[in-house]
């Protein structure tokens, strides 16, 4: 099956979206489908203010509408609500392609942390925009019920995978600092209420693998902590295999796929009780839940590793991009059996024929007439 992705996060950004995506897309080529992601990296782009990382696509939608008519995908998937979500939308909803999208950030909560806008007003907007799909996919129970509760009809359930084999248990002499060591993983960002981690109690040593536009003031303001900067791949599975703890601090995100990759390498977790940790933390097996993080962070130091592999273990990305696939549904019209995409093929092609005529036309027009004496 040709299947279209099309995402505003994408790489070099470094988040659990982008992981996700890529992980997702991967295994459905391992699975014999034939994959497409239209991402920035096709686009002329812009950073994204406060976010310089995320990039911007500038006026996308003719090109969006070229890449979909000419891939013809036989499902396409909505990842993100940015300038390439929106023009994907837009195309769909145009010529009638069924497709579906995906809930991965929560929007509301991060702009009221930056702007007055009502978090009301926000989902609004979300709900205009997941309301076109056939289904809209979310990664927890929670977040399900969260979103049912602010009018979202077409939820179905994707669930989050992790790379055991990248993530697994390792030395824990990698770092050297004074233990036990508590690690933050993730983006340096206000909305991720890293100073709830950083201002909390704690015997031992802090590190922040990350990086973002919050880390300047906190390095600043907590000189005792330990700040690593982005790590990628064996370093940063190794840096996140050697702390004692992982704390996710974060009170808006709908996941937290660093959560189940410290339990991979069988890192115990520390959270507030909040949508995204509350599904996938085991409070007491896996970490430990608690409106005092600190509290928290010392019940976490107490869990077996062995139980945070185990957990790890049942959550392979085959299993979550089988759940994708599923998720998946045909752009034809379910009435006719017929894939729509053939219809927007040829009135493109009419388009372009009418416009080239047109241009034609206004040349011609431009001409000084000759007069006959």
């Amino acid at each position: 099956m040709r299947i279209m992705i099309v995402t505003d996060a994408w790489f070099p950004q470094t988040n659990g979206v982008v992981s996700t995506l890529a992980q997702t897309a991967a295994w459905l080529g391992r699975f014999g489908h034939e994959v497409r992601t239209l991402t920035p990296r096709d686009f002329h782009s812009i950073a994204c203010p406060t976010y310089p990382e995320i990039r911007l696509s500038l006026f996308p939608y003719k090109k969006v509408e070229k890449s979909i008519v000419g891939f013809a995908p036989q499902a396409l998937h909505i990842a993100t609500e940015g300038p390439l979500g929106l023009a994907a939308r837009r195309f769909c909803v145009r010529w009638g392609m069924r497709f579906t999208t995906s809930y991965h950030t929560q929007f509301p909560q991060y702009l009221r942390a930056r702007f007055p806008i009502p978090v009301s007003a926000s989902y609004a907007a979300l709900r205009h925009f997941h309301g076109a799909a056939v289904r809209c996919m979310v990664s927890t129970p929670t977040m399900r019920k969260d979103l049912a509760a602010n009018g979202f009809k077409n939820l179905a359930s994707w669930r989050r995978g992790v790379d055991t084999d990248l993530f697994k248990p390792r030395a824990k002499g990698f770092l050297h600092l004074r233990r036990p060591i508590a690690a933050y993983v993730g983006r340096v960002a206000v909305e991720k209420n890293i100073d709830a981690f950083l201002s909390m109690p704690w015997p031992g040593s802090k590190i922040v693998v990350g990086d973002g536009p919050e880390r300047t003031r906190l390095e600043s303001q907590y000189p005792e902590t330990t700040f690593a900067g982005f790590k990628f791949g064996e370093d940063l599975a190794c840096h996140l295999a050697a702390a004692d703890v992982m704390v996710f601090p974060s009170r808006t995100d709908t996941f937290g796929l660093v959560n189940l990759e410290a339990m991979a390498c069988g890192v115990p977790v520390a959270a507030y009780p909040v949508t995204g940790p509350i599904d996938v933390i085991d409070d007491g097996v896996t970490g430990a839940l608690d409106t005092d993080l600190a509290k928290a962070a010392w019940r976490a130091l107490k869990i077996n590793p062995e139980a945070c592999r185990a957990r790890a273990l049942a959550s392979g990305w085959d299993i979550s991009s089988r759940e994708f696939e599923s998720n998946l549904v045909p752009c034809r019209d379910v009435a006719t059996g017929e894939f729509r995409i053939a219809q927007p093929k040829l009135i493109l092609a009419s388009r372009l024929v009418r416009e080239s005529a047109l241009d034609n036309a206004s040349s011609s027009s431009m001409r000084p007439s000759r007069t006959r004496l």
